[in-house]
């Protein structure tokens, strides 16, 4: 009996800090084979490479918290890395009330979202699927089906009169837009874990008829939930901006998968067994570092996807297995 319960210990621990475990292996066997994975500046870059991921991670996290699920946020944040761009340099807006801008308009296209999923009741994957469709060609049809960036004329062929302001290419570069991604996690964690609001998230997406019949407003929940998503979701379009100093077509979609894999590994970090924004964190730094470990050995680039696939394949085994053996 007792050796029976040591083992499930033995496997309990191991699947609660398996993707931390992995990070330490990756560390060691990256370093063995690329002399130069340690250096502080590659740590550097690996952070700076996840920022994006982890900041629209934590959209999805409070999205899949409340029991949600969006595959039309990395569409989103393109349309709103086309409004903040437009804004800079089509009408010679100053960066911060651009961006307030973009923040107002992306929840105001959110709100659509939330409208199918809450009110027609259309279940979250075919409601963000079709809007994922919608947002592009929105964004398509806004800048006239090519990319925003300084010099560039209007769709209508007027001239632009703004140019990018040199605080957009700071937040662009290290360390600040490392620190960005920071607080954002703190953020996410702080109100999900240590504020009544965040519980009430956790408990309508652990059960919304047990959260209604204990008096949780469900819906103002996923709503309000669905609009600090959009605010994640906005600020991921100025930050992919930041970093390309234009808005490229589709440019934050590339993000999707990569903040979908970081939020599923961290689920089972810790035992968390739920979305929650340091598991994430983890998630996001594991994807980065085998993505940037992979590439300093040498393996091609076309090759990576299938790789980190199996990652997010075994942490999805580790997260759900424990989940059952609970």
């Amino acid at each position: 009996m007792n050796k029976r319960l040591s083992a499930h210990r033995a496997v309990s621990f191991l699947t609660n800090w398996a993707a931390v475990i992995a990070i330490f292996v990756l560390i060691v066997l990256f370093s063995v084979l690329a002399p130069g994975f340690l250096s502080v500046g590659n740590f550097e870059t690996i952070l700076r490479s996840i920022s994006i991921n982890t900041v629209l991670a934590m959209s999805l996290t409070v999205t899949l918290a409340v029991g949600g699920f969006d595959l039309a946020a990395g569409a989103l944040a393109s349309v709103s890395g086309y409004f903040v761009m437009s804004f800079v340099l089509w009408y010679g807006m100053d960066l911060l009330p651009a961006t307030i801008i973009t923040i107002v308009l992306t929840m105001l296209l959110q709100c659509v979202t939330m409208f199918l999923i809450i009110k027609c009741k259309i279940p979250d994957l075919l409601a963000t699927c079709a809007m994922m469709f919608v947002l592009q060609g929105i964004g398509l049809t806004y800048t006239g089906g090519g990319a925003i960036s300084a010099g560039m004329k209007r769709p209508n062929g007027m001239e632009s009169v703004g140019s990018i302001p040199g605080i957009m290419k700071t937040i662009g570069s290290s360390p600040t837009i490392i620190i960005i991604m920071l607080v954002c996690v703190l953020l996410v964690h702080v109100f999900l874990s240590y504020t009544k609001y965040g519980r009430y998230i956790y408990a309508v997406g652990g059960n919304k008829t047990a959260a209604k019949l204990s008096g949780i407003p469900v819906k103002k929940y996923r709503f309000a939930a669905g609009m600090i998503a959009a605010f994640f979701i906005a600020l991921t379009g100025v930050l992919v901006c930041s970093r390309n100093q234009s808005a490229q077509i589709q440019g934050a979609e590339g993000y999707q998968m990569y903040a979908l894999a970081a939020v599923f590994i961290g689920r089972s970090v810790a035992g968390q067994g739920k979305p929650n924004a340091i598991g994430t964190l983890v998630g996001a730094t594991l994807v980065g570092i085998l993505d940037n470990g992979l590439i300093m050995i040498g393996v091609p680039y076309y090759s990576l996807n299938a790789v980190k696939g199996g990652v997010l394949a075994l942490a999805l085994i580790a997260a759900y297995v424990s989940s059952k053996d609970d």
